[in-house]
């Protein structure tokens, strides 16, 4: 037979107190990390909380000072690609260490349908958050809109081109996108592809930009295949169908290192060599790139930092600092490996 379990009474702030041998003030001042409290006093404070097993009631403090303590980060991808997209990863760990070392807690919003936007809507609505950081906006956003009408503390990973005023940070997509292009054709590559996605959103278009601001008078725009996701499946049915379009083509520029490994296996099993018969090319420098066969020619992208500089930024407006609202680029360079 198993015992049920009674419950327990949660320890107080005055259990707290009456252990300690000190008023409650005094324990509110050590909680608080308040001065004029004697090294002693804290001492026995820190003990009996120990001792009593005292929680502090966060939800309590929250309806005092009116703050959460929690930030949100809202992701707009599909939750397969939330789990295969290895940048959006890096993204989430460089925002966590800036929001731990700063006592906040973060909390992860995917949004994979209007669904998803209407509850997450309601959630950003009723407080529960004090800032949010939005990563893969598309135009006509719903949830930008919101956060921007709200006027709460924001920042965006990239740029959604229908709304101003909030901070981004993010990279020079076209200008990387047309370096790495400009070192494919280096290798000689006469007839060369895209395959292209997220194009609802500005990294997307920016690279496309920047593959025919490369090819200048030789760009083709229907040797661009258009996908929906960064994802290795774009990879695989892009490439097919490019090379229906073109059997001949010999170099193709992948939106991202997981489109770059499904091209990979697309041509393998077209049975063309890497980089043989065609010269590959991504864009990340993500794990996808380290584990590919052959590994890939990319552009790196430091997308940890890119988390981290965004949650700094909502934390100073949080702190009321100004901050610069024109957005701002980190730095990108290509990454020259065996595929091309």
């Amino acid at each position: 037979m198993i015992a049920r379990r009674l419950p327990t009474t949660r320890a107080t702030i005055n259990d707290v107190a009456r252990v300690a041998g000190v008023s409650r003030g005094t324990v509110s001042r050590v909680l608080n990390s308040e001065a004029y409290v004697s090294d002693a006093a804290k001492k026995a404070v820190e003990d009996a909380i120990e001792q009593v097993g005292y929680v502090r009631n966060t939800a309590a403090r929250n309806l005092v000072t009116r703050q959460s303590h929690a930030i949100g980060l809202i992701v707009h991808e599909p939750h397969s690609l939330f789990l295969e997209d290895p940048n959006i990863g890096s993204i989430l760990l460089g925002t966590n260490s800036v929001l731990s070392d700063a006592d906040y807690q973060l909390v992860s919003l995917v949004i994979d349908s209007d669904r998803d936007s209407t509850r997450v809507a309601q959630y950003l609505t009723g407080g529960f958050v004090d800032g949010v950081i939005i990563v893969s906006a598309r135009a006509h956003d719903p949830i930008a809109k919101i956060v921007s009408q709200l006027g709460i503390p924001a920042a965006f990973v990239g740029h959604p081109v229908d709304i101003e005023g909030i901070p981004y940070v993010g990279i020079d997509n076209r200008a990387a996108a047309t370096a790495i292009t400009t070192r494919l054709m280096q290798t000689g590559r006469s007839t060369i592809g895209m395959i292209a996605a997220g194009l609802d959103r500005d990294s997307g278009q920016d690279r496309v930009a920047g593959f025919a601001a490369a090819l200048g008078d030789a760009y083709d725009p229907s040797l661009v295949v258009q996908q929906p996701f960064y994802a290795h499946a774009s990879g695989l049915e892009g490439t097919r169908e490019l090379l229906r379009r073109a059997p001949h083509v010999d170099g193709i520029f992948a939106a991202s290192d997981a489109i770059a490994a499904g091209v990979l296996d697309a041509l393998r099993e077209a049975g063309r060599s890497v980089p043989g018969d065609v010269g590959v090319v991504g864009f990340d420098d993500s794990v996808w790139a380290i584990r590919a066969q052959p590994q890939l020619s990319t552009v790196h992208q430091p997308a940890g930092q890119l988390g981290r500089r965004a949650a700094e930024s909502v934390l100073a407006q949080i702190r009321g600092e100004a901050v610069d609202s024109a957005g701002t680029f980190l730095e990108t360079h290509v990454v020259w490996r065996d595929s091309a």
